[in-house]
C-alpha cells in the first residue's frame, strides 16, 4: 500500500494533487518481491567487491616485471574470474525467479518474464545544490532546504515503488522533475559533484557518474521493469487480466525502445541498445501471447473456420518467440542474458508451433467436407495456411478425399509430437525450469493431449505415412506494437519553482549578483519602459535618468519591487506596483545577464582512450590541458569477462585515471516540456 505525503516545500494554498507525491513500498516488509530485491542489492555488493579485487590484481599485472610475482598475480585472477561467475549464475537466478511476480490465483498458463528493478545507492542533493542556489542563483540557500528534502524523499520513494499504476505514476513524476533538476542545477561546463551509482540488472556491477542522464535513463529502465511487474502480476484466467496485461507489456516495450532511442550510449549493459533490443522482443512477444490466451479464453469451438484461425494465431506466438530466443543468442547480449531467458523463449516457440500443428490436424481429421459447407471458402481458408502443399497434394484434393485428408493430418500431428517432446527436452536441461511446476503440467498435458489425438486415428499403411507436414503460415488479426510512454498524462511541479521562470533562471544563464536601483518619479516619469514576460526586462532606458545613474542597465531584469518577488510576474502587474507607492521613491532589485560562452569541462564519463568502446564501472579523465597526444594507453580487457579464456588481453573495468584524447562536446540539454523528441547521449 501507499501514503500520501504533502511536501515539505509546497505551498499549502496549492491543490493536493498537485503538490502531493506518494511514498514507496516499505523495503523492510517481508514480501516475496521484497526478499528478492534484498538478495539483488547483497549480490551487488559482492560483485563489486569481487571487481575491485580483479581491477587492483590486473594494474599490479601490468606494473611487475618479477615473473613469480606475474604467477602468483594470475592464480589470484582466476580464482576472482571464478567468484565472479558463480555470483553472476547466483544473480542469473534471481532473475528468473519468475514466481515472485506472478499472479497469486491458481492459473494453468506458461509463466510470464517480468524485470527486475535497477538498484541504486542513496544520494545526497543537499549541499551542491545549496551551493549552486547561492552561488548561482545569488539567494539565500537554507530557505530551500525544504525543496531539497522533497527532492531526495522522492527519489527515496522511487528504490522501491508499489507495483501498480501509482508507482508507475510515482516514478514518471521523478523523471520529470529530474528534467527541472537538469535544467536548474546542472549546468554543461561543469560537473556539480553529485555521484550517480547504479547497479547493471544482469550482471550487478555498478556503474557510478556525475551525470544526470544516467540517473534519468536508470528510472524510465525501471518504469519498463515495473510495467513488466505488472503485467506478470495480472489474472490471466480474466478477460480485464488479459487486456491489462497486454496493455501493460505494450507500455513496457514503449518505455525501452523510447530509452534506446533518446539515451544513446548509455554506460550499463542492461541499457545497452542490443540488449534493450531484445528486451523489446521479449515484451511484445508476451503481449502477443497474452491476446492468443485472450482470444482463446472463452474455449475454443471444434468448428473449421475457427480453428484456422487458432491455428495462424498461435503459429504468429511461435514465430515471435522464435525471433526471440534468436535474438537472445546473438553476440554481445548472449553472454549476459539469462540462460533460463533464453531456454524459456525456445520452449515457448516449440510449444506454439506444436499447437498450431495440433490445431489444424484437428481441422483435417474431424471436420470432413459436407454438401451443405461452402467449398470455394474452406479450400480458400486452408490454402492461405500454406506456403506449398506437399508433393501430389491439391489444398481441394485434400478437403474431398478422407483419405488424403487423414493422411495430412496425421502429419501434422506427427509434426506437433515432435514439437512438444522438444520442449520437454529443453525444459528438462535448464535446472531454472525444471523447476518451475505449472510449466512442466502445462507441456506435458499438451504432449499427452497430440499423443492421444494420434492414437485415436486409424491405423494407415507405413507407405502413406510418408506425408511431411508442412510449415504453417503465421497470421494475426491482433498485431501488437509499442505504446509510446504518456509523460504529459503526469503532472509535475517544479520543486524549485521559487526560484523564477526556468526559461530565463537556468544552470546555462549566467547572472550578475542581484542590485539595488532605488527609483524616483520624475515629472511622473520613470525614465525606462518595461517589455517580456515573467520576469521583465527594462526596455528604453533614458541615460540621463536617476535611475540609470544609479546603475541600471538596457536588458536588466526586475527580480523585485520594494521586496515583493516578482520573478513570476508581468508587465501590467510589475507596473500597478509601481503605481501603489504614488509619489514615493521605490527600491528594486534587478539582475544582468553575463556571457554565457564558456568551455566544456573536459571530462568523459565513459570512456578513456585506447579502451575498446565497451562499457565500464568509473572511468575519470584529466584536464585537457594535462592530455598527453603521444601517449598510447595499454589495451583493455572487454567488460566483464567472467571467465578466464580472455585473461591474456588484460585489463580492468575499474578504469584508472588516464589521458583522453580530444576534448567532449557541449551536451545539449533536455528540457522538461520537450523529453519525447531529444536525443541524449551518456558520454
Amino acid at each position: 500500500m501507499t501514503d500520501t505525503l504533502p511536501p515539505r516545500g509546497c505551498q499549502a494554498a496549492e491543490p493536493a494533487e498537485d503538490g502531493y507525491f506518494r511514498k514507496g513500498c516499505n523495503p523492510l516488509a517481508e514480501t516475496g518481491r521484497s526478499k528478492l530485491q534484498n538478495q539483488r542489492a547483497a549480490l551487488n555488493q559482492q560483485i563489486l567487491k569481487a571487481v575491485r579485487m580483479r581491477a587492483g590484481a590486473e594494474n599490479l599485472l601490468r606494473a611487475t616485471t618479477n615473473n613469480k610475482v606475474r604467477e602468483q598475480v594470475l592464480l589470484e585472477l582466476s580464482f576472482v574470474n571464478s567468484d565472479l561467475q558463480i555470483l553472476k549464475e547466483e544473480l542469473e537466478g534471481l532473475n528468473i525467479s519468475v514466481e515472485v511476480y506472478q499472479n497469486t490465483e491458481e492459473t494453468f498458463s506458461i509463466p510470464l518474464v517480468p524485470l527486475g528493478l535497477k538498484e541504486t545507492k542513496e544520494v545526497d542533493f543537499t549541499l551542491p545544490l545549496k551551493d549552486f542556489i547561492l552561488e548561482h542563483y545569488s539567494e539565500d540557500s537554507s530557505e530551500y532546504e525544504d525543496e531539497i528534502a522533497d527532492l531526495m524523499d522522492l527519489r527515496q520513494a522511487c528504490r522501491t515503488p508499489s507495483r501498480d499504476e501509482a508507482g508507475i505514476e510515482m516514478l514518471i513524476s521523478y523523471f520529470l522533475q529530474l528534467g527541472y533538476v537538469e535544467n536548474r542545477f546542472f549546468p554543461p561546463t561543469r560537473h556539480m559533484g553529485v555521484l550517480f551509482t547504479w547497479y547493471d540488472s544482469f550482471t550487478g556491477v555498478p556503474v557510478c557518474q556525475q551525470n544526470l542522464l544516467l540517473e534519468k535513463a536508470s528510472i524510465l529502465f525501471n518504469i519498463g521493469a515495473l510495467y513488466t511487474q505488472i503485467g506478470t502480476r495480472c489474472n490471466r484466467q480474466t478477460q480485464t487480466g488479459l487486456e491489462n496485461a497486454v496493455d501493460a507489456f505494450q507500455r513496457a516495450a514503449g518505455v525501452l525502445s523510447y530509452l534506446k532511442e533518446t539515451f544513446t550510449h548509455t554506460p550499463s549493459y542492461d541499457m545497452s541498445p542490443a540488449m534493450l533490443n531484445v528486451l523489446v522482443k521479449m515484451m511484445l512477444a508476451q503481449a502477443q501471447e497474452c491476446v492468443f490466451e485472450q482470444i482463446g479464453l472463452p474455449g475454443i469451438r471444434n468448428e473449421f473456420f475457427t480453428l484456422v484461425k487458432m491455428t495462424q494465431e498461435v503459429a504468429k506466438v511461435g514465430e515471435i518467440y522464435m525471433l526471440v530466443n534468436t535474438a537472445m543468442n546473438q553476440e554481445p547480449v548472449k553472454e549476459n542474458i539469462p540462460y533460463s531467458w533464453s531456454k524459456l523463449a525456445q520452449i515457448k516457440s516449440d510449444h506454439y508451433k506444436a499447437l498450431a500443428h495440433y490445431f489444424i490436424a484437428t481441422v483435417l481429421c474431424d471436420h470432413e467436407l459436407q454438401s451443405g459447407d461452402d467449398e470455394d471458402q474452406q479450400e480458400k481458408a486452408l490454402s492461405q495456411l500454406y506456403d506449398y502443399m506437399p508433393e501430389g497434394l491439391k489444398v481441394l484434393t485434400v478437403l474431398k478425399d478422407k483419405v488424403q485428408r487423414k493422411q495430412l493430418g496425421k502429419a501434422h500431428l506427427r509434426k506437433a509430437i515432435v514439437y512438444h517432446e522438444e520442449a520437454l527436452r529443453v525444459c528438462g536441461l535448464c535446472k531454472k525450469l525444471r523447476n518451475i511446476d505449472v510449466l512442466q503440467e502445462v507441456l506435458t498435458a499438451a504432449h499427452k493431449r497430440s499423443l492421444l489425438k494420434y492414437a485415436q486415428q486409424e491405423t494407415e499403411d507405413d507407405f502413406l505415412s510418408l506425408i511431411q507436414a508442412p510449415d504453417i503460415l503465421p497470421k494475426t488479426e491482433h498485431k501488437i506494437e509499442t505504446i509510446a510512454p504518456q509523460f504529459s498524462k503526469v503532472k509535475v511541479k517544479d520543486f524549485f519553482h521559487r526560484l523564477g521562470p526556468l526559461t530565463v533562471f537556468s544552470a546555462k544563464q549566467r547572472w550578475t549578483a542581484p542590485r539595488t536601483i532605488r527609483i524616483h518619479y520624475e515629472a511622473g516619469e520613470l525614465g525606462f519602459s518595461l517589455k517580456g514576460g515573467s520576469p521583465v526586462q527594462i526596455y528604453c532606458l533614458d541615460p540621463a535618468c536617476a535611475a540609470a545613474s544609479m546603475g541600471l542597465k538596457e536588458g536588466d531584469y526586475i527580480v523585485s519591487v520594494g521586496s515583493v518577488d516578482c520573478k513570476w510576474l508581468g508587465v501590467n502587474e510589475v507596473l500597478e506596483k509601481f503605481k501603489s507607492v504614488g509619489e514615493q521613491p521605490i527600491e528594486i532589485e534587478v539582475i544582468s545577464c553575463q556571457d554565457t560562452a564558456a568551455s566544456m569541462h573536459n571530462k568523459s564519463a565513459t570512456y578513456s582512450v585506447g579502451m575498446q568502446k565497451t562499457y565500464s564501472l568509473i572511468c575519470l579523465a584529466m584536464e585537457e590541458d594535462k592530455i598527453d597526444q603521444t601517449k598510447k594507453a595499454p589495451l583493455k580487457l572487454p567488460f566483464l569477462s567472467w571467465g578466464t579464456k580472455n585473461r591474456q588481453k588484460a585489463a580492468s573495468t575499474l578504469c584508472l585515471p588516464s589521458a583522453v584524447a580530444g576534448s567532449s562536446q557541449i551536451k545539449k540539454k533536455l528540457s522538461p516540456f520537450a523529453l519525447l523528441n531529444t536525443e541524449s547521449s551518456l558520454y
